[in-house]
């Protein structure tokens, strides 16, 4: 193939992938049009925009882009039907689950457990090691957290016992995964079993049946004057430390892992890890790193929940929000700006979840599956196509 034609067909392909962005732009907008505050009363405009969408994604599919436009369809379809249910819901019920300032709030605080987690899993992937034991670091890193705020009467304390748990779970991990070469599943869930009976044992013998004490000192709110600003400047006005922090994480995570040599070492090492060892790169120190990382975020994950959300703990308290985060890391395809767009939209099903039983009070527990429901399904449509780390899970030997 002559170098025009390869450049004609790279042109095709670049704009198909602009069809199938504009065609999920214009599905979005179709659900849009009938949401608070337009509150149109007619389905048509919307069906007509949702089926130009699905247009756009076909034609994205035939370009070259088979994800993208596939996925552009199924959202077409989605905010079509979205669209018609919200024209046969009264306004007063729309205009009390959808709230935007409230729900973009609630978007990024229960986000944030799963930013958190999502990185360590990138890191630790990244460097070549599965860590299906993050939903044990960020559980002993919630209860930690509480328990050291409680002892040092300080949230920093807490946050700092909190990471240190986390680490040394990750540590643990990191032993059996790289110098033992265990099973890498079957030692992430190991941990998580771990970590599920140390937090429970730990937590009734000194605290008891009554749980932890009001008044332990919580992460503070960042209040920002920017209130005035529609929709968006009342969202993000008061938000809690943590949530900043692991947004700031995430650019953090992207500069390190993509810009810095560290990041390139790391990478290598995840890639092609006897190339790295040939250059002089510790295989084997790097992993450790990395996990031990890993373990640190997910562990600050869990403190979100205990000392800057809740304020409380309670047992099994991520319930699953470590898995979530694995498929976060998945769906991101094992980069922290996916990772995060994933997290934001578990995030906001979730807030989603909190509100839709106005709809149907006696339907509120199947609303709450709705975060777990979106996690199968994302998972189930990237198994196999999304491509790890080349030695992702595969044990290192110095030959």
């Amino acid at each position: 193939m002559s170098a025009s034609a390869i450049s004609a067909r790279a042109r095709a392909v670049a704009a198909s992938a602009w069809i199938g962005w504009g065609a999920v732009a214009l599905a979005v907008l179709a659900a849009y049009l009938t949401l608070p505050p337009l509150l149109l009363r007619t389905p048509l405009p919307s069906l007509v925009l949702a089926a130009a969408a699905a247009v756009g994604g076909a034609v994205a599919v035939r370009g070259g882009q088979r994800r993208l436009g596939w996925a552009a369809v199924v959202v077409a379809g989605a905010c079509g039907a979205l669209a018609v249910g919200a024209t046969l819901s009264s306004v007063q019920n729309l205009e009390r689950v959808v709230v935007w300032p409230a729900l973009i709030a609630a978007m990024l605080r229960y986000a944030t457990p799963l930013v958190f987690a999502a990185l360590g899993g990138v890191v630790s992937e990244r460097a070549g090691v599965v860590n299906i034991g993050l939903e044990g670091m960020m559980l002993v890193g919630a209860f930690f957290a509480i328990f050291g705020a409680d002892v040092t009467q300080s949230w920093f304390g807490g946050l700092l016992v909190g990471m240190v748990a986390g680490g040394l779970l990750g540590l643990l991990h990191a032993v059996f995964a790289v110098s033992l070469r265990a099973d890498q599943i079957v030692s992430g869930t190991a941990v998580n079993l771990l970590a599920l009976g140390i937090t429970g044992y730990v937590f009734l013998d000194y605290y008891g049946s009554e749980g932890t004490p009001s008044g332990i000192p919580q992460v503070p709110d960042v209040v920002l004057p920017i209130d005035w600003i529609p929709v968006v400047g009342e969202a993000l006005s008061r938000l809690n430390l943590l949530v900043w922090l692991s947004l700031i994480g995430v650019a953090v995570t992207s500069v390190v892992l993509f810009r810095t040599p560290l990041g390139l070492r790391l990478r290598s090492v995840g890639e092609n890890p006897r190339a790295a060892e040939t250059v002089g790169i510790s295989v084997y120190r790097t992993r450790y790193l990395a996990v031990v990382a890993s373990g640190v975020l997910a562990a600050m994950g869990g403190a979100f929940l205990s000392i800057g959300f809740l304020n409380s703990f309670s047992q099994e308290l991520t319930a699953g929000r470590g898995f979530i985060a694995l498929a976060a890391v998945i769906f991101g395809r094992w980069k922290p700006g996916g990772a995060l767009a994933a997290a934001l939209l578990f995030g906001f099903s979730s807030a989603l979840a909190q509100r839709l039983p106005v709809f149907s009070p006696s339907a509120a527990t199947l609303f709450q599956a709705l975060p777990y429901v979106l996690t199968l399904i994302a998972v189930a449509g990237l198994i196999g196509r999304s491509t790890p780390p080349a030695a992702d899970g595969v044990p290192y030997t110095r030959g």
